[in-house]
């Protein structure tokens, strides 16, 4: 069986100059015993597209580059120069009434046989669309507040736990005398929801960076609820106070009367809220 090296020595002897393009293709294939269906195979033309390349029937073909597209394809699958075939199917073209043809195409084709399969181009965009609904559910379960069914089974599990050494909840103190205004500013964004003893809500809301909310002096024992306390400075008439909380852990029922806030302890030098009672720490110790 003879293969490209019989077809090199035609050439390199002036075989390719005395015979067309579609008849060296032929004696290539079948040199090495090929049919058209196993040439199509390898280069995913179709078989026939590829007879009629062989047949220099090149005016049923789209135009000028498939015809010499297909060619080299076909070439390069049975070991033929590509180049020198290439060159002789232009000849060709040039003599004939295709040449003066509409193209359909100002390149060549790329080689079929180098074309991704097509269910490689699904799956990537399959994978894409993933991405794209993960990245969007992340970013909603991020940055949406709790709702309201999820702040009541917190504060409800909160309360249920009794005060140590006694069987049933401490009650809350009466409210006391206020000693000035108090003030809650947003050094970052922040979702807070503030209330009185009765439930009744007196504010909620996602508040932006240095926005601010006095807390009505003649609320009847205010608390705050929130998932980050350290984003939220306080001040008593002017006078900031210690953190309400842990940095980013939800706190709930804390007391934010003027009272209560100025009768907190002073929190030590790490930022946790301190055990004993105090002096206040600045208001900058809320934000670390």
């Amino acid at each position: 069986m003879r293969g490209g090296t019989y077809l090199m020595e035609e050439m390199e002897q002036g075989s390719l100059d005395m015979d067309r393009p579609g008849e060296v293709l032929r004696r290539a294939r079948e040199a090495q015993g090929l049919s058209l269906q196993d040439v199509a195979t390898r280069t995913r033309v179709p078989v026939r597209q590829l007879s009629l390349v062989e047949n220099h029937d090149y005016a049923a073909l789209p135009g000028v580059p498939y015809a010499v597209g297909f060619s080299r394809a076909y070439a390069r699958a049975v070991g033929a120069d590509e180049i020198a075939i290439a060159a002789g199917v232009r000849r060709e073209l040039s003599s004939s009434d295709m040449a003066n043809a509409p193209r359909y195409e100002m390149f060549e084709p790329a080689d079929p046989a180098r074309v991704p399969p097509r269910y490689l181009a699904w799956t990537a965009a399959v994978i894409a669309l993933l991405l794209a609904l993960g990245y969007g559910l992340w970013r909603s379960q991020m940055f949406t507040p709790p709702s309201d069914e999820q702040i009541a089974a917190q504060i409800s599990s909160q309360n249920a736990k009794p005060a140590a050494g006694s069987g049933a909840a401490a009650p809350r103190p009466a409210p006391a005398p206020t000693q000035g205004p108090v003030v809650l500013t947003a050094t970052d964004q922040v979702w807070l929801r503030i209330y009185d003893g009765t439930g009744e809500r007196l504010f909620e809301k996602q508040m932006a960076k240095g926005e601010t909310f006095t807390v009505p002096e003649n609320a009847n024992n205010p608390m705050i609820l929130t998932g980050r306390p350290n984003a939220v400075a306080v001040t008593v008439g002017g006078r900031p106070v210690p953190p309400l909380g842990r940095p980013e852990r939800t706190i709930s029922d804390v007391p934010i009367s003027a009272a209560a806030l100025l009768a907190r302890p002073a929190a030590p030098a790490t930022g946790e809220p301190a055990a004993g009672n105090g002096a206040a720490v600045p208001a900058t110790a809320a934000q670390q």
